[in-house]
């Protein structure tokens, strides 16, 4: 049973750092690319970050404050979150690019 666990998310003030994981388990993680995502309320789902086995790659809204990486060993990938602004605020996700598998999501609020 594949499945993709988040966690990590909480409530920051403006300014703040944030560390999400991401837990695999089920499928072979390490040949997959995988992304976070975030969606605000009333706001399509955006891509955060991606991650593949020799590169990674970054929203213009994120670069510079985030950085997406995994450990092939654990299962697991990360997003480390900078200098958190307010506009970060959303339900983060993370997914198998080319899959169907989606984690539950985990809130991250940005405010004083």
């Amino acid at each position: 049973q594949v499945q993709l666990v988040e966690s990590g998310g909480g409530l920051v003030q403006p300014g703040g750092s944030l560390r999400l994981s991401c837990a695999a388990s089920g499928f072979t993680f390490s040949t997959y690319a995988m992304g976070w995502y975030r969606q605000a309320p009333g706001k399509e789902r955006e891509l955060v970050a991606t991650v593949t086995s020799i590169s990674t790659k970054y929203a213009t809204s994120v670069k510079g404050r985030f950085t997406i990486s995994r450990d092939n060993a654990k299962n697991t990938v990360y997003l480390k979150m900078n200098s958190l602004k307010p506009e970060d605020t959303a339900v983060y996700s993370c997914h198998a690019h080319n899959t169907e598998y989606w984690g539950q999501g985990t809130q991250v609020t940005v405010s004083s």
